[in-house]
């Protein structure tokens, strides 16, 4: 199973493509950011995160779309940017028939470290233990995407995944 995870913002737009062989073993496919010019017009900026996402949906395939859900920022206008920049990401994965998972950051913690009250910082870590990559995905909005992509194979898809996450806790 292949799953695009996206970390929706209007400036940077992290993403990550993880694949699942359902027996336990992950693996990252590729990860990046889809960024956008600041000075743009904000329906330019959300042109370019839409068209981004069609393109990583059409040379992947994934099975599944995973889009970090809605945080509530302390700035109104921030969650409501946001809101616009996952609006085209769910779109994109709607019109390409995709099968999309919205999960809220707490759980997306959750099921890559155990705990929705998780850092990044640990977060990260269990990424590259989980992942068994030599360094953290860079830069971080690209990890926080590998991190949906992981929490949906791990959550709503492979349960079994969970194992793998206990044993690389404990090592």
């Amino acid at each position: 199973m292949i799953v695009l995870g996206i970390d929706p913002g209007t400036a940077n737009t992290g993403y990550g493509v993880v694949k699942g062989d359902g027996l336990g073993l992950v693996s990252l496919v590729e990860c990046g950011v889809i960024r956008t010019k600041p000075r743009d017009p904000l329906p330019a900026r959300l042109h370019e995160i839409y068209e981004g996402v069609s393109e990583l949906i059409a040379r992947h395939q994934p099975d599944a779309l995973s889009v970090e859900d809605v945080f509530y920022a302390k700035n109104v206008r921030t969650t409501v940017v946001l809101g616009h920049a996952r609006g085209v990401v769910l779109l994109a994965g709607h019109q390409a028939g995709v099968d999309v998972h919205e999960i809220p950051p707490a759980e997306i913690k959750k099921a890559v470290v155990g705990t929705g009250a998780a850092t990044k910082e640990q977060v990260q870590y269990m990424l590259t233990r989980l992942l068994k990559l030599k360094s953290v995905p860079q830069p971080s909005d690209a990890a926080d995407g590998v991190a949906a992509a992981l929490a949906c194979l791990m959550t709503i898809r492979a349960p079994s995944l969970r194992d793998v996450r206990a044993r690389s806790a404990r090592s």
